[in-house]
């Protein structure tokens, strides 16, 4: 046997070793045994490109003409291939379940967690609301303990504070500015049956609003909207077709509260919706206790329900405050007040019961819609238990009815 190549011209013999070294190489391919040397290795790595390349060419993903090209360069023995498939595996598995880990949760998933969180803390702080607390003050007398920024029981027949709690602080009172709106709107006795036009400003950002631009009403209805269904549109109105204006409406309305003594209170529209509009808990306090002697506020105040023709339209309106709509104590006048910088706030003037005395009850700040009723409901039975004391007259206390 002669050897191909550089070992010699042709037509010698070849040496032994020579004849072993060929021989050799002959059984090593025979067996399949893996060659090994730089020839060798630039061989298979030329072969793997060509795999990649023709897998770019058909289509195929390159990291599978890859692990192909790797497959076929590798040893074939089971200790290895196995393992190797097992980490693979394992690994896509992970990659599967840390993509449905991150699946994007849509946008109705969102709104409905959301509506139940939402849930959930208004059964808490119902629930919260509903217990009474007390502690101890100065005088080791068990008084009410309030969960509202401020609040207080003003005898309006004395001028007497019955208790209080940071009731001179100057807070935001939101749409309890409407009291005043409606004492300013009255003060020169206005013709109620005047119809007047909802213009386009009237209702922009109002929020809260039951009217349009192009209806027509009457200053009786816009009256009832503002203190029945607390509607900031028709605050708006009521001042705009004042003899004062707009601008000169909310000027008044300071004047008048400089008038009667508030000295802690100032306004800067006539709806509430600014948090400019301020005052005190005192301060509330006379004011309800003032508009409960003019019935043509007191009166609209008192009511649950109220319908507005509209042309062919019938607007029903409710009102915003849950005492006059349950019917558990006697509410003689009140309003009621929200934005964000205020929190809950109601201003109430009460009879008690059994032809008892009046008495004005404020809550500023309180923490949830439900709150400001019930604490208004603890300061009125705390009052009762001790009306015998503080008026010589026993009282029932309030108890509501579902």
């Amino acid at each position: 046997m002669y050897a191909k190549g550089s070992f010699g011209p042709p037509g010698r013999v070849k040496s032994t070793c020579t004849l072993q070294f060929v021989c050799y190489n002959a059984d090593t391919i025979r067996n399949k045994f893996k060659l090994k040397g730089l020839p060798v290795i630039r061989a298979r790595l030329w072969k793997n490109l060509q795999l990649i390349c023709l897998a770019v060419v058909l289509g195929l993903p390159v990291a599978a003409a890859a692990q192909t090209a790797a497959q076929t360069s590798a040893p074939r023995g089971p200790s290895q291939a196995q393992p190797r498939l097992a980490l693979a595996q394992k690994s896509t598995l992970k990659s599967g379940t840390a993509s449905r880990a991150k699946k994007p949760v849509s946008a109705a998933a969102r709104r409905r967690a959301a509506a139940r969180a939402r849930a959930a803390a208004a059964v808490r702080a119902q629930k919260e609301a509903e217990e009474p607390k007390f502690k101890l003050d100065d005088r080791g007398e068990l008084v009410p303990d309030l969960r509202a920024e401020a609040a207080i029981i003003y005898d309006p027949a004395t001028g007497h504070v019955l208790w209080e709690q940071n009731s001179q602080n100057e807070r935001s009172i939101a749409s309890i500015t409407k009291v005043m709106t409606a004492v300013v709107f009255l003060e020169n006795s206005p013709d109620l049956t005047q119809t007047v036009v909802v213009q386009r400003a009237d209702v922009r950002n109002a929020s809260t609003t039951y009217i349009r631009a192009g209806y027509k009403l009457t200053t009786a209805d816009l009256l009832h909207l503002t203190l029945i269904a607390s509607d900031n549109a028709a605050a708006r109105v009521l001042a705009r077709v004042s003899p004062h204006g707009a601008t000169g409406f909310i000027a008044r309305m300071n004047e008048k509260a400089a008038e009667l003594g508030l000295t802690t209170t100032h306004y800067a529209d006539p709806s509430g919706l600014l948090s400019a509009n301020v005052s005190s808990a005192y301060d509330m306090a006379r004011l309800i206790a003032y508009v409960g002697e003019d019935q043509r506020i007191a009166g609209i105040m008192r009511k649950a329900n109220h319908s507005i023709g509209v042309g062919p339209r019938t607007i029903n309106i409710h009102s915003t405050n849950q005492l006059v709509m349950k019917g558990d104590v006697d509410v003689l006048g009140g309003k009621t007040g929200f934005i964000r910088a205020a929190g809950y706030c109601l201003a109430t003037l009460l009879r008690l019961p059994q032809g008892g005395p009046q008495v004005a009850v404020v809550v500023l700040g309180a923490r949830s819609n439900a709150g400001r009723f019930w604490e208004t409901r603890h300061l009125f039975n705390w009052l009762a238990a001790k009306a015998q004391d503080l008026f010589a007259t026993p009282v029932q206390a309030a108890t509501v009815t579902n």
